[in-house]
């Protein structure tokens, strides 16, 4: 069993989420999990309409 939500975010997870953050007009903690920045982007997808 793989458990990788625990690690850090991707490069790609940040890049992405600090896209949706700025068009959200959020704010991001730090320390975000992998499994918590994927929580996160669907999170301001659904707010943006983006991924739709």
């Amino acid at each position: 069993m793989w458990v990788t939500g625990d690690e850090p975010p991707t490069a790609a997870q940040e890049s992405y989420l600090a896209t949706l953050a700025q068009e959200a007009d959020a704010t991001l903690p730090d320390d975000l999990t992998k499994a918590e920045a994927s929580k996160r982007i669907d999170e301001l997808q659904a707010e943006t309409g983006r991924g739709q």
